[in-house]
């Protein structure tokens, strides 16, 4: 009876424990880990999240920016991370699902050393053409690809970046060819489109939006499912190209094996700071398209995304610069 006794308020001090360690949590500051440079729209929807995920949490969260070999150094870093919901990292289409598919040696793994959070947003690609190409809609780009095979060219950010796969995905899709140009950033390659020295390009609308007002650009159409309030007579290349669907995406990711409390207070958190007037004005005022997510949901979103670039990518040949 001691013995029984003695496991009984053994059992029940644990229990206790682990109630006042969830009812503590938050306890000190978080962690944001930014796979990007301190600039453009992914430190944008970061620091904007972090700000208002802050207050929500009642603890700072600190956003800490390593860049480098598209994503990888803070993904890793994010990986190898204690699993104690201290760290969260933000995840794009780029870094933790098309990178780890081009580059199959990394250190981790985009399914199993994340835990998911949830996702945060996300913004179409835009094709665009330089003003003198001969084309005003996808249906034109793909006639006049197959007149004159392998004469087009399209530029990119770099090989294997998501500009470069979304590239891919349109030529299999329609089966046409064109000559990959890769630059070193998007910034070089939007100055030769605009110079006539490239054909075209897909690149993140928020990016491209002031050149196409400009007339600098023409922009044909968006690779997303739904269309722009930006851009409301810009038709989809699922149009055309029926399943074509293709956004730059944003959530939330933490190591994995962080306790599901900890993913749950989170999401809810998220959840919250999403629905936020001052959040809702900036990012979708930025030309983002709000899609909060379950931790479950991310999950299967992510796997999905991983699944689809890993056939593309094997499709193309595509191999690290």
């Amino acid at each position: 009876m001691k013995q029984a006794a003695a496991w009984l308020l053994g059992g029940l001090l644990l229990a206790a424990a682990g109630c006042v360690q969830a009812q503590s949590y938050p306890a000190r500051p978080l962690k944001l880990i930014v796979p990007n440079a301190p600039s453009g729209s992914t430190d944008l929807v970061a620091r904007v999240i972090a700000d208002k995920l802050a207050g929500e949490l009642g603890q700072p969260v600190v956003v800490e920016n390593l860049a480098g070999a598209m994503g990888s150094i803070g993904l890793q870093a994010l990986a190898r991370a204690p699993a104690d919901g201290y760290t969260l990292g933000l995840g794009t289409i780029g870094t933790i699902a098309i990178n780890p598919v081009v580059n199959a040696g990394l250190a981790w793994d985009p399914m199993k050393d994340f835990a998911p959070v949830g996702l945060i947003g996300s913004t179409p690609f835009g094709v665009i053409v330089n003003p003198s190409l001969p084309v005003d809609s996808i249906q034109a780009l793909i006639e006049l690809a197959k007149q004159k095979p392998g004469k087009l060219n399209y530029a990119t950010g770099g090989v294997g970046g998501s500009q470069h796969v979304a590239t891919e995905l349109l030529m299999q899709m329609s089966g046409i060819k064109m000559v990959h140009v890769p630059y070193k950033g998007s910034g070089p390659a939007q100055v030769d489109l605009m110079g006539g020295h490239i054909d075209l390009m897909i690149e993140p609308v928020v990016s491209a939006a002031g050149h196409v007002k400009a007339g600098n650009v023409k922009l044909l159409a968006l690779t997303g499912a739904e269309r722009s309030p930006e851009f409301p007579d810009v038709r989809l290349v699922a149009d055309t190209l029926p399943g074509y669907d293709v956004s730059a995406w944003f959530a939330l990711f933490a190591p994995a094996g962080t306790p599901d409390s900890a993913i749950a207070l989170l999401n809810r958190d998220l959840q919250r700071v999403l629905r936020m007037p001052d959040v809702i004005r900036v990012l979708t005022g930025a030309g983002f398209t709000i899609t909060p997510s379950t931790p479950a949901e991310l999950r299967d979103f992510h796997e999905s995304e991983v699944s689809k670039w890993r056939k593309v990518v094997k499709t193309a040949g595509i191999a690290p610069d």
